[in-house]
């Protein structure tokens, strides 16, 4: 039986991406992002929620986010989700949800001082790479 492990979200980059590299070499960038959705209860109150995820990025995919993204901008994960479990130093066992990214696409205009130029993507190894993002390009 085959089975489906995916995540898509476009939200707000919440930290600066962090590289680091294994032991082996392969760098990895690993930082927070946001997505809001908004909605009216049953009294008719506006509210705002806010999901936040932790994403991963690996090899030249983790370099080029090391080198684009930056807190604020907004951007599109696609990946797949992993869940981390580990015992803490008091005995409580704790987890964690990450999106092993794939692809990641800058949605925003870079920083004045990083060119003009809209949107961009970076995407692993073996896969097709696209350029300009345009909101009717998006895959929903």
């Amino acid at each position: 039986m085959v089975g489906l492990n995916k995540i898509m979200i476009i939200g707000n980059v919440g930290t600066d991406p962090e590289m680091r590299y294994t032991a082996s070499g392969s760098p990895v960038t690993s930082f927070r992002i946001a997505t809001s959705r908004s909605y009216n209860t049953a009294a008719g109150e506006r509210k705002q929620e806010t999901e936040w995820f932790s994403v991963v990025t690996w090899n030249q995919l983790a370099e080029q986010v090391n080198q684009y993204l930056s807190k604020g901008r907004r951007a599109y994960v696609e990946g797949r989700l992993h869940t981390n479990t580990w015992e803490g130093q008091d005995g409580v066992t704790r987890s964690r949800n990450e999106i092993i990214a794939n692809k990641v696409l800058f949605l925003d205009r870079q920083p004045q001082d990083g060119g003009g130029s809209t949107g961009g993507s970076a995407e692993s190894e073996g896969a097709e790479s696209g350029g300009a993002v345009e909101p009717e390009d998006l895959p929903f």
